[in-house]
């Protein structure tokens, strides 16, 4: 399962321990008991969701393979109840992939943690030129530097932070849920709830009860309810 994302990024789905069963029957241990029936074990679920008991939800475990711009994943691995590896500028050389946005944004004077889309034309056309030309001289520096013969490790330090870098990211779903609660949400940068959207979906098809009793009782932001 794959999502596309931004420009050139993307979310996929890897593999899971476990599914949404697997938080009831941790939570039943606790009495010497395993799963009952459907009904059941879903109501019990909610129950946890509700009433704040999250420790189980650590036996649902995900693995994703993502490709984000740089600046994107350094706001990523301040979720750090998780484990990240991510591909090496010192071994491997990048290539002409960053990321350019599709509009220009201002600064938001309401929500002063954001942004809010431009409408002027000429701002659009003029901020998004810059852009890229910047982009372009410094990954053409980096080029020279390479042919050079300077080390990659080295090279790289010309390069911006637009720059598409990709990772695999384990994570079990009590975190999982901080991290929607935090980048799913209209204060998060516009680029890093798309990531959060798709990561929510995944976790939606994957965990459907999980997912609901999440969205019901636990989930803080304001851009997943009501999305499908």
């Amino acid at each position: 399962m794959e999502i596309k994302i931004l420009d050139k990024g993307f979310v996929r789905f890897v593999e899971m321990l476990g599914n949404d069963m697997s938080a009831v029957q941790a939570a039943r241990v606790s009495y010497g008991k395993g799963l009952t029936n459907i009904k059941r074990d879903r109501k019990l679920l909610f129950y946890l969701m509700e009433n704040g008991h999250h420790t189980p939800f650590e036996h649902i475990v995900f693995k994703f393979h993502i490709k984000t711009p740089i600046f994107v994943m350094r706001q990523w691995i301040r979720h750090r109840i998780s484990s990240v590896n991510e591909r090496s500028g010192r071994y491997t050389e990048f290539k002409e992939d960053w990321y350019i946005p599709e509009k220009i944004r201002t600064d938001d004077n309401i929500n002063l943690q954001g942004s809010k889309l431009s409408s002027d034309e000429n701002l659009n056309s003029q901020g998004l030129k810059k852009i890229e030309e910047s982009i372009q001289r410094s990954f053409e520096e980096y080029r020279k530097l390479r042919e050079l013969g300077i080390a990659k490790e080295l090279a790289r330090i010309v390069l911006p932070v637009s720059m598409y870098t990709e990772f695999y990211w384990t994570i079990n779903v009590r975190s999982l849920m901080n991290f929607l609660n935090l980048r799913a949400d209209g204060h998060a940068q516009f680029e890093i709830q798309e990531y959060a959207k798709a990561i929510a979906k995944i976790f939606e098809e994957k965990c459907p009860n999980t997912y609901e009793a999440f969205i019901k009782y636990n989930y803080k932001g304001d851009i997943l309810k009501g999305v499908e």
